[in-house]
C-alpha cells in the first residue's frame, strides 16, 4: 500500500492556536487527485490515568461544553508548542490534582482522526501517585477530584460514565497494564 501525497494546502480558517482549518490537494495512490480535502489542525494532547500508592485511581468529575450532563474524566490537557508529551502529562497531573507520580508509562501515540487530522493523543499511565501540593487548575469547567477503586472504575467504564471517547479509551488501555 502507498500513502496519500499532499500536493498543496491552503488555510480556510485560522481561528486561534486551538483551531485551524485547511483544504488540501491530495493525490491518491491510483493517481486520482482530490482538490479540496478538509484538514483540521488542533493541538496534540495528553491524558493521564493516575493510580495512587494505595491503588486508587484519580478521576475527575466534571462537565464539558460538548458533553451532556456530568462525566467522569481523566487528567488531560493540550501540549504547549514544543513541549514533550511526558512533560505535559506531568505538568497537567500536578496542576489538575496536586499529585506527582513515581512511575510513568506511555500507552501510545494515537492520531485523533485518521482522515481529517485533529491532533494526536498521548495517553499515559502514572503509578505511585501521591499528593504534593494543592490543585492549581486553570480549566474553565468545574471539577471534583475523586479517588476510585479499580472495581469502581471498571463499573463506571462499563456504564459509560467516561463520556468522552479519549477518556474511555485511555482508561481501558491503562486497566490492561495495572496489576
Amino acid at each position: 500500500m502507498k500513502p496519500w501525497k499532499t500536493l498543496a494546502r491552503r488555510t480556510l480558517l485560522n481561528h486561534s492556536k486551538f483551531l485551524v482549518v485547511e483544504a488540501h490537494t491530495v493525490e491518491l495512490p491510483d493517481g486520482r487527485v482530490i482538490a479540496d480535502w478538509p484538514w483540521i489542525i488542533t493541538p496534540d494532547y495528553i491524558n493521564v490515568i493516575a493510580v495512587t500508592e494505595e491503588g486508587l485511581f484519580l478521576c475527575l468529575r466534571q462537565t464539558k461544553y460538548s458533553v451532556e450532563g456530568i462525566s467522569l474524566a481523566v487528567v488531560g490537557g493540550y501540549l504547549e508548542p514544543g513541549e514533550d508529551p511526558l512533560e505535559a502529562a506531568k505538568r497537567e497531573l500536578r496542576e489538575e490534582t496536586g499529585y506527582e507520580a513515581a512511575e510513568w508509562l506511555s500507552l501510545g501515540r494515537y492520531p485523533v482522526d485518521g482522515n481529517r487530522g485533529a491532533g494526536v493523543a498521548y495517553p499515559f499511565l502514572a503509578t505511585g501517585a501521591r499528593r504534593v501540593t494543592e490543585i492549581d487548575a486553570d480549566d474553565l469547567e468545574e471539577q471534583e477530584l475523586w479517588l476510585l477503586s479499580r472495581a469502581e472504575v471498571e463499573a463506571a467504564l462499563d456504564a459509560g460514565e467516561f463520556k468522552l471517547l479519549s477518556w474511555a479509551a485511555a482508561m481501558a488501555l491503562a486497566l490492561r497494564r495495572v496489576k
